[in-house]
């Protein structure tokens, strides 16, 4: 299948998207930006499923940045040891919290840019955080979901997230960057999966040049 007009394309797939799964959000459990960027940087090669399961925990131990800048690794590493990458993921949060406490006031930052400072965050964190938590509309959260399906449905030939980023943010209207990065997300997870993507259940496959070919693309 070709692509004559990648724009016209993409926001047909925008339009579907927004039909299939209306108000699309993030799945993590949170109450406060700081919960929410835990919750994500605890989340990379994590289900989300597990990231809920562990929290709890972790937020009745650490209720604040504070809480958690002034804890000794090992405790923050024993907590999160069900989410994967434990260890680096400890050492991160122990030092953007110590961050947050020492340069933004114990508030987790606003803006793209100081959320960038903050160690163990890169834009896909940052944009989660922004957007859910403050309804900033910085960019698109491009996680293995949204790399795998954006290039599948024919919106980008990168595999670099910061490459896949800017050809999206080109494609989809900037008030629609963070529901449809939410909404490609759960089409990932529910149907456009990685192994073995269920083209007879899509909503998108006769849209799709990657449709009814099996493995990822």
């Amino acid at each position: 299948m070709e692509i004559k007009d990648k724009k016209s394309h993409a926001l047909e797939i925008l339009r579907r998207l927004e039909e299939m799964y209306p108000h699309a959000k993030i799945a993590l459990n949170f109450n406060d930006p700081y919960q929410l960027l835990v919750a994500v940087v605890l989340s990379a090669q994590c289900t989300d499923k597990r990231v809920n399961e562990v929290t709890p925990k972790v937020f009745e131990r650490f209720p604040t940045p504070e809480a958690m800048a002034n804890a000794p690794v090992e405790e923050i590493e024993e907590l999160i040891r069900p989410t994967g990458f434990f260890r680096n993921k400890a050492k991160n949060l122990k030092a953007a919290c110590k961050m947050i406490v020492e340069e933004f006031g114990g508030e987790v930052p606003r803006t793209m840019e100081e959320m960038l400072k903050l160690p163990g965050v890169a834009r896909k964190t940052a944009n989660c955080v922004l957007y859910s938590a403050y309804g900033e509309i910085s960019g698109i959260a491009v996680d293995t979901h949204v790399k795998r399906l954006s290039k599948r449905l024919g919106l980008t030939k990168h595999d670099n997230p910061d490459k896949i980023e800017r050809d999206l943010m080109e494609l989809i209207p900037r008030e629609k960057w963070g529901e449809f990065s939410f909404a490609l997300i759960r089409h990932g997870r529910e149907v456009c999966k990685a192994r073995r993507p269920l083209c007879d259940k899509c909503g998108l496959n006769d849209i799709c040049p990657s449709a009814f070919k099996t493995g990822p693309k």
